[in-house]
This record gives C-alpha cells, sequence and structure tokens, in this order.
C-alpha cells in the first residue's frame, strides 16, 4: 500500500515529466518558426485591389504545396518599402519578394524600356503571350543579371486611362495641354505623361487622393480596377478612355532567396506566384468589363476620345526618344507579330 510521502514523489515527479516535456515541445516549436524561410512582400496596393488580393493566393498556395517550410508576410500599403525602392530592397537582400514595374526595371535594364511606351501592347492576351514565350524568357535572364531579382509571372495590373478632376473635352493630346497629370516619379512614367500630351506631375500613389481633393494635380492614370479600389472616383469627375497602356506587374523574388531554395521549393514557388497571378488576370479582367458602369452611377462622365490621334502622337514621341534607341533591333516588330 503507498504511503502518502510516495504519493507526493510520484506526483512531483510526474509535474517534473510534463514540464521537460513542455520545454523539449516549446523548444521544438520555436526551432520550427525559426527554420521557416522567411517571405516579406512589399506592395503599395490597397487592400481592394486584385494584385493585393493576389497575395493570399500566393500565400495559401504555398502554404499547402510546402507545409511549415515559408513565413509568408504580407504588407499592404506601401507600409514595408515605398514603391519603386522595392528591387533595390530585393537586390540587397533586404526584402524576399514583390510586384515591380516595367517602368522600375527600365532604370537597370534599358531594353525593358519598350513596356513603358504607350501603344505597344495589345490587350491582356497580348501581354501574356509575350512574357511568357521567348521575348519575356530573354529579358527575364536579363532582368536577373542586372537586378538580381528572379521574375516569376506577369500580372495584368490592366489598361490605363485619364482620370481628371474637372471635366475636360479631350478629344487629342493637345487637349490635355497644361493638365497636371500625376504619374509616378521616374523619368519613364514623366515621359509617357508628357507624351500624352499632359503636364506630369511626380506623386506617390498614397498621396494622389488628397492631391485631387485640393487641386495639386489635375488628374492621374491607372486601370479602372484601381480607380475604383482607391476611391479616386470621390474626388474626380471624368474618364477618358486613351488606353495608352496596357499595364503590368511582375512577380519578382530575390536572388538571395531563390537561389538559396531547394528545386522542389522553387517549383512551389513558382506554382504559387503563377497562381496569384491568374487569380488577379481573371478578376481583373472581368471588373473591366463591368466597371464602366459603376462609374457612370457614382456620377463620372465617361468619354472615348480619338483613340487613333493618341496612339499617333504617342508612338511618334517615343519613336523620336532616346528610349526607341536603346530597344534592341527588331524587338518591337517581334512584339507586333506575338499572336
Amino acid at each position: 500500500m503507498k504511503t502518502q510521502s510516495m504519493i507526493r514523489r510520484q506526483i512531483v515527479a510526474a509535474c517534473a515529466s510534463a514540464v521537460a516535456l513542455c520545454g523539449v515541445l516549446g523548444v521544438s516549436t520555436q526551432a520550427m518558426a525559426q527554420n521557416k524561410i522567411p517571405m516579406r512582400i512589399s506592395t503599395p496596393a490597397v487592400p481592394d485591389d486584385w494584385h493585393a488580393k493576389m497575395w493570399t493566393v500566393f500565400k495559401e498556395n504555398l502554404d499547402k504545396s510546402s507545409a511549415n517550410q515559408f513565413d509568408v508576410q504580407i504588407n499592404l500599403n506601401a507600409s514595408l518599402f515605398k514603391q519603386g525602392t522595392e528591387p533595390a530592397a530585393m537586390a540587397r537582400g533586404n526584402l524576399e519578394l514583390s510586384s515591380i514595374s516595367a517602368f522600375d526595371i527600365a532604370k537597370l535594364v534599358p531594353d525593358f524600356s519598350i513596356f513603358t511606351a504607350g501603344y505597344v501592347i495589345r490587350d491582356p492576351s497580348h501581354q501574356q503571350k509575350v512574357f511568357n514565350g521567348p521575348i519575356g524568357e530573354n529579358l527575364f535572364k536579363t532582368v536577373s543579371e542586372k537586378m538580381d531579382v528572379t521574375i516569376l509571372s506577369t500580372v495584368y495590373l490592366g489598361t490605363r486611362q485619364v482620370n481628371l478632376r474637372d471635366v475636360r473635352n479631350v478629344r487629342t493630346p493637345a487637349d490635355l495641354k497644361g493638365v497636371k497629370l500625376r504619374m509616378p516619379g521616374t523619368k519613364e512614367w514623366l515621359f509617357l505623361g508628357e507624351a500624352l500630351g499632359a503636364t506630369a506631375t511626380p506623386l506617390a500613389f498614397g498621396e494622389v487622393y488628397l492631391g485631387l481633393k485640393t487641386g495639386t494635380i489635375d488628374g492621374q492614370d491607372n486601370p479602372l480596377p484601381t480607380v475604383r479600389a482607391a476611391k479616386f472616383y470621390e474626388v474626380t469627375k471624368q474618364l477618358v478612355l486613351t488606353n495608352h497602356l496596357v499595364d503590368g506587374i511582375f512577380i519578382a523574388i530575390s536572388n538571395k532567396t531563390w537561389n538559396a531554395l531547394t528545386p522542389a521549393q522553387k517549383q512551389n514557388v513558382k506554382a504559387a506566384a503563377l497562381a496569384a497571378a491568374q487569380y488577379n488576370n481573371e478578376n481583373r479582367i472581368k471588373e473591366e468589363g463591368q466597371i464602366i458602369d459603376f462609374f457612370k452611377k457614382e456620377g463620372l462622365q465617361v468619354t472615348t476620345p480619338d483613340v487613333d490621334a493618341f496612339q499617333k502622337s504617342v508612338q511618334d514621341t517615343y519613336a523620336k526618344s532616346d528610349y526607341a534607341k536603346t530597344w534592341p533591333t527588331g524587338l518591337l516588330d517581334s512584339i507586333n507579330k506575338t499572336r
């Protein structure tokens, strides 16, 4: 028969074992968390935009295919890095993933400036065929060599339109003369704004709403889903359907991170990026087909200018520019011939 002393000793021993086990489990859990590969994502996208939501799709796909291997951290609203600074952060190894624009890439890869020119890519389907084919493959190799990032997928950002604070009769680029049109603050973006006939004005995306409200700028250009997601329709009165740029961004990963992955991990990360892009592209195209009615109900005037006049003027401006001199011989023809 057990004495009370024996029972107490057994209880103490059991508690000690439990504490030890909890300690082991705690260390094990902590070690597991520390062993996960960090995947910090920085994007200027607002939460309601498709290219913000696509990162959740990326995370879900990667968590499913690579359980407990990655720690995916999504940072929206440029809360981690300012728009345009992400490529440098990835090259330094301070950031793992972001979506970068053709304008970002063109700073270091001049060949890529052809995709910053107006009226080069015809539509979303053409965009995917160009970048998923030999043209994209060759250019992405150069991007990796010069920027220390690997492009994983091409994301349709939308077809950019001009959005004005006050109603104007806009038929040709001459009708935008004197209009302070917000553009991101790189020379490539500003050149496009000038090519449209406006006075290109650099301003960070996060400052556009207030700039429109106060009159610091007279207008901005963005795809229509972005106009809705950022609520620019609240502080503007007109949309001019110039269709001047079929815009794209590229899901990219730091080479430092990419090169440290196993072949299986690379395959899963790539698959997650493709799934994210497909989610965005399908939803964005669908939304663009329905969104005009929304803006009309909000009181915006939606007008269509002489798009042929815009196209001719913009293409002539680029043809005479230093940008065209950097384009590889035959690249524009190859893009045009891609079907």
